[in-house]
């Protein structure tokens, strides 16, 4: 459970690493969000366009690292601010490392607040997507 006062500035939170991306989770993304841009279903079409093979969608990749947010905050923080970056693509079988670094603490309204820096990224410290939270402690 993350308690504000553990945390300092530059402290290097949790570290979550997700499955592996699978074709199968491509297309039943595709499907829920309705973006059924065949660059994420159909590596014919990826090959076609240049690319080594079907990607994910950039939204797949923020969902993960939100879902990695908000398991932080728990039951002792409420997420107040969430966005992200999109950097390198990820493609099939690329496993999602998420990371959190403490930016700064503060008080606003009477709350403690952390601020954090997050990555997303792949083997080789390869960053998919880059983004900050912001967490506000009950």
């Amino acid at each position: 459970m993350l308690k504000y006062e553990d945390l300092t500035v530059g402290k290097t939170l949790t570290v979550d690493v997700n499955k592996l991306i699978t074709r199968q989770q491509l297309q039943q993304y595709a499907k829920a969000s309705g973006d059924l841009n065949p660059l994420h279903t159909d590596d014919e079409f990826a090959k076609k366009i240049g690319m080594p093979s079907v990607i994910a969608h950039g939204m797949l990749i923020m969902g993960q690292l939100g879902k990695y947010v908000t398991n932080l905050a728990g039951d002792t923080a409420t997420v107040k601010q969430y966005k992200m970056r999109f950097g390198a693509m990820t493609f099939p079988n690329d496993e999602i490392t998420c990371v959190a670094v403490v930016k700064s603490l503060s008080e606003h309204e009477g709350k403690s607040c952390a601020a954090l820096t997050l990555y997303a990224s792949k083997e080789q410290d390869t960053i998919v997507g880059t983004g900050q939270a912001i967490l506000e402690f009950h």
